[in-house]
């Protein structure tokens, strides 16, 4: 692997993951991506990873999650989906360049320790067979992937289904969000069982109302999961 790697560097050297910029290592951040990067660390919502300010204790909640019931029992997201890391997940997404997996998962893996369940069952949220004809694949498998490969758990790529295809939810607002992925995903006829019993931990790639989670986690449930919990590689926040 380290030989095919050399041979690679020399054929496309290394760079930035969000700029192109030339770095060292394939996969890491050039110094102005990194510090213009916000990563979601420290006082953050329990349900959401949202940054939260004050004097916060373990478990706290945001305002949103509070307004929210959340079918999930805990959450975290990597990244704030705003300047040059929006820019990063639109590449993943439509971009075919699913050579971002790898440094993405990264992120994720470390974002999602706090919470990380016991023996999860990694699940990516599902696209409507239509939109992925369009795009290719479905970018939250191939982050669930990766993150396998990173922790080693087990994955079903295949466990929800979307049993309706729903407008793009770019700009529309919460309620209609909520209104419109309600019971859109529902447990794979034949793969969905893999949920039973099991503590499932949903992937997707941006977390903004929650309600594609929302409509996820109510479908895993009733396939007889243990606990749901959410981990995204971006988080829209209300500031950005």
């Amino acid at each position: 692997m380290g030989v095919l790697q050399s041979m690679l560097d020399a054929i496309y050297p290394p760079s930035c993951a969000m700029c192109d910029a030339e770095t060292t290592t394939t996969g890491q951040l050039c110094a102005e991506c990194w510090q213009g990067t916000r990563f979601l660390r420290g006082h953050v919502c329990d349900r959401c990873g949202a940054p939260l300010s004050g004097e916060v204790e373990p478990g706290d909640s945001c305002d949103a999650c509070l307004a929210t019931l959340r079918p999930w029992s805990r959450g975290r997201a990597a990244l704030a989906y705003e300047g040059r890391a929006r820019t990063f997940v639109l590449r993943l997404k439509h971009g075919d360049r699913l050579d971002l997996v790898p440094p993405a998962a990264a992120w994720m893996a470390r974002a999602g320790a706090a919470i990380w369940p016991e023996t999860p069952l990694l699940v990516p949220i599902p696209v409507h067979w239509a939109r992925r004809v369009r795009r290719r694949y479905n970018q939250a498998a191939h982050l669930a992937r990766g993150l396998s490969r990173i922790t080693g758990d087990d994955v079903a790529t295949q466990a929800l289904v979307r049993t309706r295809h729903t407008a793009r939810l770019v700009r529309r607002g919460r309620a209609d969000r909520f209104a419109d992925l309600a019971g859109a995903i529902a447990p794979h006829p034949r793969h969905g069982a893999a949920m039973a019993g099991r503590n499932v931990l949903l992937i997707d790639d941006v977390l903004t109302s929650g309600a594609t989670l929302d409509a996820a986690a109510v479908a895993a449930r009733a396939a007889g999961a243990a606990d749901v919990r959410v981990l995204a590689l971006a988080r829209t926040l209300r500031d950005s």
